[in-house]
């Protein structure tokens, strides 16, 4: 989700946002080096049978497999998912991206069939639905690599992992809301300034987050993810960078926002980072939004 225009961003969180660092930095600073990659592979989901209809679909079907909790899916929502697909015909499966990385879907937009338009439109995170399509909310009379025939209906089993909202500028925080502190901190120090009132956060899950990061000294806000058209992943590991926020986040509920106040020994260390005009040995105040969570 970061765009070029905000290189300064990137440097936010620890694996949630990708390292600014040169290969001639020196080796305390190499310390800080994340990339996009979750700390510990997720869980392998075995790949569901598809129970394809005793007649093939003439409208759309959506069946409840699971239940679901949480958010509804709605227009301008990302709904991260994995997903198996059929020929309703005969249950030949032509793609899945069980194995894989989840597979993000913005509802509103036409990078999927018109067939998940519709059927993802109120789905739930923790929700399985299966999908009998037709052919004209599929693919049409277009074949489809080597499986999808011209007229086929398709069937997909569909697991929904989260539901993530678009970014509200109206809701993100301004450098009004960051307090300079008046000495450096020794530890790092929370503020709840909201409770959440969903899933709690815990190492290993996959969060959805929103970042403003502050020098503590003087309040100047040096980057923020509020910018971008959705939250960042942030996958909460105990190695890597900034690990005062790991510590600060332990024990936020979805829909919380949270100050983190964070020593330099544990955000970006003795050197500070030129990228971001942090400079050395200067402590940062974070505050996180935690908007949607998985992995639980």
């Amino acid at each position: 989700m970061l765009r070029a225009a905000a290189a300064a961003a990137a440097c936010l969180a620890a694996v949630a946002l990708v390292a600014c660092r040169s290969d001639s930095d020196d080796a305390e600073r190499a310390a800080t080096d994340v990339s996009l990659v979750p700390a510990t592979p997720p869980p392998t989901v075995p790949t569901p049978s598809v129970d394809v209809p005793q007649q093939l679909p003439t409208e759309l079907v959506v069946t409840t497999l699971t239940e679901g909790t949480g958010r509804e899916a709605e227009d301008g929502d990302t709904v991260l998912v994995n997903y198996v697909g059929v020929r309703s015909e005969d249950g030949t499966e032509f793609d899945s991206s069980f194995g894989r990385e989840p597979f993000p879907v913005t509802l509103g937009e036409s990078a999927v069939i018109e067939g998940w338009q519709q059927g993802l439109a109120g789905a739930q995170g923790g929700e399985r639905l299966q999908l009998d399509i037709p052919p004209d909310l599929a693919y049409g009379d277009d074949p489809r690599g080597t499986v999808i025939q011209p007229g086929d209906a398709l069937s997909f089993v569909i697991d929904v992992l989260v539901v993530v909202p678009p970014n509200d500028l109206a809701e993100a925080p301004t450098e009004e809301d960051v307090t300079p502190l008046d000495a450096p901190l020794t530890a790092v120090e929370i503020v709840d300034d909201r409770e959440g009132d969903g899933a709690t956060i815990d190492l290993g899950m996959t969060g959805f987050v929103n970042f403003v990061l502050a020098r503590a000294d003087n309040g100047v806000v040096l980057a923020s993810t509020w910018s971008e058209p959705g939250p960042a992943q942030y996958v909460v590991a105990d190695t890597g960078p900034l690990s005062g926020l790991v510590e600060g986040v332990a024990g936020m509920k979805v829909g919380g926002r949270r100050t983190v106040k964070i020593p330099y020994e544990q955000a970006f260390g003795a050197a500070g980072e030129t990228t971001l005009g942090l400079p050395a040995e200067t402590d940062v105040i974070v505050i996180v939004d935690l908007v949607a969570l998985y992995g639980f």
